[in-house]
């Protein structure tokens, strides 16, 4: 038989009114009526070509068969409980797995998250490099913070963080050497330009004194609120954004939905 088909939930019927060689027993740890314990019981024997129970004046019986199969039966539940536990534990509200641009991970997420930490100290937190396509299966992961265009992935859904504009940076003093993180402003960066990975190692160039780096406002927003930098150009609209994405599955999750308003809020 393919596993597609095998009879699960009759197959549950059958491992209580085995354990407890009774209809009524049976029907009372499942919820059910007798009645429907006996139809489950009767629909399984008829799909499997197999009598399971037997009627004597002490009670019901097993059969041979239905004995000799129960021992592998119950190993298959409990491995089936094992599999969901194992489920469970990758997205239980203990763990939180978050896949994160990395220009974003130092200045917009990280004291962000060291302040809800404080407040959830059982949480554990793993957090994972993001370079492209999020794989939110294949990672399992509950939520992605992403730079670029809205995500555009079946089933998957953004809040966006701010309509993005790129400042241009920089400490007073500071040369005027540019700082690039984009391809598209590397392309014609002129002589002396630093060419570096992402927005965030730009920021640090920036803040080290060592150019003029054009980043999007939401990274250097606390650095300008702070005097650590100050803009020193016009502010550019792009059609990139940071988005806090995952499926939908997630976003119905309590721990996802109050993680992300924990981060908005702050």
């Amino acid at each position: 038989m393919r596993r597609s088909l095998l009879p699960l939930n009759a197959l549950r019927v059958f491992d209580a009114a085995a354990r407890t060689l009774s209809f009524a027993r049976a029907a009372d740890e499942l919820a059910v009526t007798p009645a429907a314990v006996g139809q489950q019981i009767r629909a399984l024997e008829e799909t499997l070509g197999v009598i399971l129970f037997r009627r004597t004046p002490r009670g019901l019986e097993l059969t041979a068969e239905a004995e000799a199969a129960l021992p592998a039966l119950k190993a298959g539940f409990a491995r089936l409980e094992e599999a969901v536990q194992t489920l469970q534990a990758g997205q239980g509200p203990g763990r939180l797995t978050l896949a994160v641009a990395r220009g974003a991970l130092r200045h917009w997420l990280s004291p962000r998250l060291s302040r809800w930490m404080a407040e959830h100290p059982e949480t554990q937190v793993r957090i994972l490099p993001l370079d492209g396509p999020v794989d939110f299966s294949g990672l399992n992961l509950d939520l992605a913070l992403s730079f670029g265009p809205p995500p555009d992935a079946e089933g998957v859904f953004g809040r966006k963080l701010a309509d993005e504009v790129l400042v241009p940076v920089a400490r007073p003093g500071a040369p005027e050497r540019e700082v690039h993180w984009r391809s598209v402003d590397a392309a014609r960066a002129g002589p002396g330009a630093i060419l570096v990975a992402d927005a965030g190692a730009a920021l640090d160039w920036a803040l080290a004194g060592l150019g003029v780096a054009r980043v999007p406002r939401t990274l250097a927003e606390a650095a300008l609120a702070a005097g650590e930098v100050a803009q020193v150009g016009p502010a550019e609209p792009i059609a990139e954004a940071y988005w806090l994405c995952a499926p939908e599955p997630q976003w119905k999750s309590p721990k996802v939905r109050a993680f992300v308003e924990a981060l908005l809020k702050t």
